[in-house]
């Protein structure tokens, strides 16, 4: 009998930097993000990034958590023994077994999008797994002021994943299917639908205010459905990087820990 296609699976993947002698550092740290849908770990060997994986988020915490930090080091040499710092952060962020010390995912994404995209990004938003969150924050990636949107999973990675499996489209095609319709839906009242998702973080950035730049992290923001769409309702195009969005929290949390570490904390 034939496989049945699991059309709402996204690609798990892992990287680690060819160029970067782990051995010779003096400082190794790391950041893992447990989140409701995708667990990130990243390590960073003297505020370098180093190594990364991104999992799907299992039933268990812990497990997920030491997963995701097996994946990041696989075929590096290095052992969980050899991190000197691990920063927890996400939903599970009290459930990761080996992190020193857990600090929010609005602090961490924030952190991670100031070295993503530079100094000058003053709004952050977060289009994660179940929730949405818009963020400012100053120079350093230090949240001043934030708003979250958790009533309704419209657009988010979940939310997503079931409307995949719904219209039997693999999930990593449905952002650019979304501009073959005709004509666009009318905006959202009350009734909780995919296509809400545009309209409905537009106004969660309205009330917070959206300066010149602004990032988007979270594994949604791959979806150019939705960030084209978003841009178009706020006149402004986001910054965009180099690095994959989806590690933001995972990368903010090793910032934090590297800072801790050299503070001998």
């Amino acid at each position: 009998m034939a496989e049945m296609q699991e059309y709402w699976r996204w690609t798990e993947y892992d990287w680690h930097s060819p160029e970067i002698e782990w051995r010779r550092g003096k400082r190794i740290a790391a950041g893992i993000d447990v989140g409701s849908v995708s667990s990130q770990a990243l390590v960073l060997v003297d505020g370098q990034i180093f190594a990364f994986s991104n999992l799907r988020t299992g039933s268990n915490s812990p497990d997920s958590a030491h997963k995701a930090i097996n994946g990041a080091l696989k075929d590096t040499g290095m052992e969980l023994s050899n991190i000197k710092y691990t920063v927890g952060t996400g939903y599970g962020r009290v459930n990761v077994p080996f992190a020193n010390r857990a600090i929010t995912e609005i602090a961490c994404h924030a952190r991670g999008a100031n070295f993503m995209a530079g100094p000058k990004i003053r709004t952050v938003l977060d289009m994660g797994g179940q929730d949405c969150k818009a963020i400012h924050c100053d120079e350093r990636g230090k949240v001043s002021n934030f708003l979250m949107n958790d009533k309704c999973a419209a657009g988010t990675g979940r939310g997503m994943e079931v409307m995949a499996d719904l219209l039997s489209i693999p999930i990593k095609d449905i952002g650019d299917l979304s501009y073959q319709v005709d004509q666009e839906p009318q905006p959202v009242s009350s009734t909780c639908v995919v296509f809400a998702k545009s309209e409905r973080v537009s106004l969660l950035l309205g009330r917070i205010g959206v300066e010149d730049q602004f990032f988007i992290t979270g594994g949604i923001a791959k979806n150019p459905g939705v960030v084209k769409r978003l841009e178009k309702e706020l006149g402004i195009q986001a910054v965009k990087s180099k690095y994959d969005s989806q590690i933001a929290g995972a990368l903010g949390a090793a910032l934090f820990a590297d800072t801790l570490l050299q503070k001998g904390a």
